[in-house]
C-alpha cells in the first residue's frame, strides 16, 4: 500500500473539519475538483472509505473519525513545529477576518496599519460582510462582532469599551410629534426599521435599570445600512435606533437629538473571537498582540462558556 502523503491527509482533515468540499478547498486554495480527486486517491491508497457524501452535506465515517482524532494533534504539532522554525522572521501567510462594517473601519484605523508595518509577510483578508456567520466553517481566522453575538465556545478579546444604541430623531421631527417618553409610545411614531442582513427586521432593545422590552417598531421605511439610518432620520424622516458613534456628528451640530436616552444604557462593545479548541496561527497570535496593545484590555479577555 502506498504512503500517504502529509498533504493528502492535510487536505482530508480540512475536509472532515469544515464539513465541505469547497470551504475545504477555498481554505486550502485549491480548486475543488483537485481537492476531490486527492481524497479519492487517498481512499483509494487506504482501501477505505473515509466520509460520507451526499449531495448536501459531508461528514467522516467511522473510519474517518478515527483516522481524524489520530491525525488533529500530530497535524497541530507539525504546525507548531514550523511556526517556531519562522518565528525569527515573524509571521506569514494569510490571516482572514470576518467582520461587520463598522469594526472593520475600526481595524482599518488603528490596529490594521501597525500590523501590517511590524509584518509584512502577513496577507491579511479582512472580510466587512454583514452577514454573521460561522467562522469556522467559513474559514475564517477570526470575526469581529458585538460581545453579545460572539458563540459561547469561542475566546474573545474586547475591543475598545462598552457601545451605546441611541433612538434619534430630528428637531423638526419632534416638532410635529410628541416625543416618546417610554418605548411603548414607539408604536404611535414613524420609525425607520433596520432590516439585517439574514432579511430579518430588527426588534427594537431597550433597558432602564430591571426593565427590559423590546419592541417591532412601525414605520413605512426601512433600510439595511445604519449611515443611511442616521440620514433619513437627520432629514425628519422618522426616529431611528442606531450606534452613537454613527450618529455622533450629527448629535453635536444638532441636526439629531436624542429621546428615550434613560431607556439606552451601554452594552459590551466589540470583541475579537476565534475558536479555542483549535491551533492558533502565528499571525492570529500576532494579530491579537496588536489590538491588546492599541485598542484591547488584556483584563477583559476570557474564554466564554
Amino acid at each position: 500500500m502506498p504512503r500517504p502523503s502529509l498533504g493528502d491527509l492535510a487536505a482530508f482533515a480540512a475536509v472532515a473539519e469544515h464539513r465541505s468540499f469547497r470551504k475545504a478547498a477555498d481554505a486550502l486554495g485549491v480548486t475543488r475538483s483537485a481537492l476531490s480527486h486527492t481524497i479519492l486517491g487517498l481512499e483509494r491508497n487506504l482501501g477505505v472509505r473515509l466520509l460520507n457524501r451526499t449531495t448536501r452535506s459531508v461528514s467522516p465515517t467511522d473510519a474517518g473519525a478515527r483516522l481524524l482524532t489520530r491525525l488533529e494533534p500530530v497535524l497541530s504539532d507539525l504546525d507548531d513545529a514550523l511556526d517556531s522554525l519562522s518565528e525569527e522572521r515573524g509571521p506569514s501567510g494569510a490571516l482572514r477576518i470576518n467582520a461587520n462594517q463598522p469594526a472593520a473601519r475600526l481595524l482599518l484605523s488603528t490596529v490594521v496599519p501597525e500590523f501590517l508595518r511590524r509584518y509584512p509577510r502577513v496577507e491579511l483578508d479582512l472580510a466587512s460582510e454583514g452577514r454573521l456567520v460561522d467562522i469556522v466553517e467559513h474559514g475564517f481566522d477570526a470575526g469581529v462582532r458585538l460581545a453579545e453575538a460572539v458563540p459561547r465556545d469561542m475566546v474573545g478579546v474586547a475591543i475598545g469599551g462598552p457601545v451605546r444604541f441611541l433612538a434619534v430623531a430630528s428637531p423638526a421631527y419632534l416638532k410635529e410629534h410628541e416625543p416618546p417618553v417610554a418605548p411603548e409610545d414607539l408604536q404611535h411614531h414613524r420609525c425607520i426599521r433596520q432590516r439585517l442582513p439574514s432579511g430579518k427586521r430588527y426588534r427594537w432593545e431597550f433597558a432602564r435599570r430591571d426593565q427590559e422590552c423590546t419592541i417591532d417598531v412601525p414605520g413605512a421605511l426601512t433600510l439595511d445600512n445604519t449611515e443611511l439610518m442616521v440620514e433619513a432620520a437627520a432629514a425628519g424622516l422618522g426616529i431611528a435606533y442606531v450606534p452613537e458613534v454613527g450618529a455622533r456628528t450629527q448629535l453635536d451640530e444638532q441636526r439629531l437629538v436624542t429621546v428615550l436616552e434613560e431607556w439606552c444604557p451601554p452594552i459590551p462593545g466589540l470583541m475579537l473571537y476565534y475558536a479555542g479548541h483549535r491551533r492558533v496561527p502565528a499571525a492570529l497570535r500576532a494579530f491579537v498582540d496588536v489590538v491588546n496593545e492599541l485598542i484591547g484590555d488584556e483584563r477583559a479577555r476570557r474564554k466564554r462558556r
